[in-house]
């Protein structure tokens, strides 16, 4: 009975993955590492364990998904009810970060990516005050009218993050998301899909992270970014949270 009730809940997880999407995977200075994968909440649940990864802990088991309304809360961080992945990968400063998502149907919305000191073992990390920092950011083309997550399903479901090459070493995570803004022109119709791992950044850079954004600081439901109609020819698009630091670049 509990082998068939296993196989239930994973065949519906796995239904729901299809639906939406999480990072799988991440590679690092060519080295492929595991993401977490959802179905570690099932085996966490009936085991008490699952495999030690370095992206982080989350539970988002229904539509996958961050809504406007919820942008003040802690799920915003990492996703929901997430918590810091066990081990660390790395990565030299002046590399990539390479993001595998599983397979993913929404070609409308920016890809993003920030990083926070950890200030210590990532794996004791807060998410609550992890202060955030923008280090990637892409929104649409104006001239062919192609949104960067529709980049992303074009370059096989794959976003690179280049890590800023004067980036001081250290424990990081890095918090990696796309918004999806199929619903965008409703309220709370926007989807937010952060995806949090850690990194240590290795290397001789110098220049260590500005003060960052707290997550529940990062956007607003009525951002401009946010509430935002697609369905027509797009001149102008201002790509939610706060701007882009060039300072280590």
């Amino acid at each position: 009975m509990a082998t068939a009730y296993i196989a239930l809940a994973l065949g519906a997880l796995a239904g729901c993955a299809a639906a939406h999407g999480t990072v799988t995977n991440f590679t690092t200075d060519g080295k492929v590492n595991g993401g977490f994968l959802i179905d570690y909440y099932y085996e966490k649940q009936n085991t008490g364990s699952f495999p030690d990864v370095a992206g982080w802990y989350a539970e988002n088991l229904d539509l996958g998904f961050v809504a406007p309304n919820d942008f003040g809360t802690s799920d915003i961080n990492c996703h929901i009810n997430s918590e810091p992945g066990a081990i660390t990968a790395s990565v030299s400063a002046g590399g990539t970060v390479k993001f595998q998502w599983s397979n993913w149907p929404h070609g409308i919305g920016p890809m993003l990516t920030y990083i926070a000191a950890c200030n210590g073992d990532c794996a004791e990390a807060d998410k609550s005050s992890l202060e955030w920092v923008k280090i990637d950011e892409s929104g649409i083309d104006y001239d062919t009218q192609v949104w960067a997550s529709q980049a992303m399903i074009d370059a096989g479901n794959a976003w690179t993050t280049k890590v800023p090459a004067n980036l001081k070493a250290g424990n990081y995570v890095f918090r990696h998301e796309t918004i999806a803004l199929h619903g965008g022109g409703s309220a709370n119709g926007a989807q937010a899909y952060p995806q949090c791992i850690n990194i240590a950044v290795t290397g001789s850079g110098t220049v260590g992270l500005p003060s960052g954004t707290l997550g529940v600081d990062l956007y607003k439901a009525d951002d401009p970014g946010i509430l935002f109609n697609p369905y027509t020819t797009i001149t102008e698009y201002v790509i939610p949270g706060p701007a882009l630091w060039t300072g280590a670049s």
